[in-house]
């Protein structure tokens, strides 16, 4: 099963539309997870259209439109793994402590909000990806995004994509 990972995608206030080496990923993938703080409606539509299946949630910056689509906190069943999606975690010092305790029955935890790409394993096995942002940079060198495989169980491939400066 092959995974796109995305969020803080906040179009069409940091671009006008979704890159297009990540929209080539679309068709690839099997499941797109979006971690939130979207902005606008109309990339949620064109994903829900997109994407095989797609695991979302609200962030931040989400309107009322947005958050009575989607969840807060999303949860889903992927390839023998138990994947949870939320758009904030809290500071990155002690993220790995306070997720374990929050999702204690996750094995893959996927978050948004700093815009900065992270994957760090917990003291409980628990998985946290951020795949950080595909148009908003901030303090980064560059926009990105993931992608990853989940097969028999086990997270594989999982794989930071650089975009090129637009």
């Amino acid at each position: 099963m092959r995974l796109l990972l995305m969020s803080d995608t906040h179009l069409p206030k940091r671009a006008r539309e979704l890159p297009a080496p990540l929209l080539a990923e679309l068709p690839r993938a099997d499941v797109v997870v979006h971690a939130g703080d979207w902005v606008d409606e109309a990339t949620l539509d064109l994903l829900e259209g997109a994407s095989r299946r797609l695991v979302a949630v609200y962030g931040n910056n989400d309107g009322p439109g947005l958050r009575a689509r989607l969840p807060e906190v999303a949860h889903a069943e992927l390839g023998g793994l138990s994947f949870g999606v939320v758009h904030e975690t809290g500071s990155a010092q002690g993220r790995e402590a306070r997720c374990a305790a929050r999702f204690p029955d996750l094995d893959v935890l996927v978050f948004g909000h700093s815009h900065i790409p992270w994957d760090t394993t917990t003291a409980t096995g628990l998985r946290l990806l951020n795949p950080g942002s595909p148009t908003d940079r901030r303090r980064q060198p560059y926009c990105t995004y993931l992608t990853a495989r989940v097969d028999d169980g086990r997270l594989s491939d999982v794989v930071l994509h650089r975009l090129p400066p637009r």
